[in-house]
């Protein structure tokens, strides 16, 4: 059984769609970000970096239990523990995982950084929303060449490295980009989107998240001192 912690974000959303497609049991244990669970000292024993999602697996190598975080870490645990969505031939293998590098380096920092001062800074900084903005639309074109290609990201399988991207592609218009202008991209993200295990993983705590302007509380414990605290 794996033990989810985990809050409805991208991140979140990976392993959930990871955990739904390959049918493996698990419990959901919540981790409201807004209010600074990330921060309790049960949960820093899984995930050091205080970040979520983490889990636990209670049947981990040699039978004993193993705390996995950093979400693509995640990815590639459940991908060897399942037999799925990693495939073995060796070209597609590391195609999916340079793929897989390429979201946690590059699609989730950079679009998080477009989310944060297009929707959440304070002040409204032109320079920087203008600067991922930019970076932001760079990477759906990187994304439209390479789909040209292939019929998805990594190879002619869907795989890890789909379910990694696919979740930061939700909030688009947060990025300061025309999903239309990218018609590859849109046409994965729409097959993706209609995949029925996609569709229970979206609705893991979808009710958790309340919609609206963020509390003063949520807003310490996002980009505060809160955040950034020695532990």
């Amino acid at each position: 059984m794996i033990d989810l912690y985990t809050w409805p974000t991208p991140n979140g959303h990976k392993i959930h769609i990871m955990l739904e497609e390959t049918g493996t049991p698990y419990r959901v244990h919540p981790i409201d970000i807004g209010k600074g669970d990330q921060f309790q000292p049960e949960f820093l024993k899984i995930s050091p970096n205080n970040k979520m999602p983490a889990m636990v697996d209670s049947d981990g190598p040699g039978c004993k239990p193993i705390a996995v975080f950093e979400s693509g870490a995640m990815l590639i645990y459940l991908a060897s523990k399942t037999g799925d969505f990693l495939p073995n031939d060796l070209r597609k293998k590391w195609s999916t995982l340079q793929w897989l590098m390429f979201q946690m380096g590059g699609v989730g920092p950079m679009l998080g950084q477009a989310h944060h001062f297009m929707i959440y800074a304070p002040e409204k900084i032109t320079y920087a929303m203008t600067r991922y903005a930019k970076e932001a639309n760079r990477l759906y074109g990187v994304l439209d060449r390479r789909l040209a290609e292939s019929p998805f990201v990594a190879c002619d399988e869907y795989t890890i490295a789909d379910m990694a991207i696919f979740p930061w592609l939700r909030s688009y218009k947060n990025q300061g980009v025309e999903i239309e202008d990218y018609p590859r991209v849109k046409a994965w993200f729409d097959g993706i989107n209609a995949r029925p295990a996609v569709q229970r993983a979206l609705e893991v705590l979808k009710d958790a998240r309340k919609p609206g302007p963020l509390t003063p509380e949520q807003r310490q414990n996002y980009f505060g001192d809160q955040q950034y605290a020695k532990r």
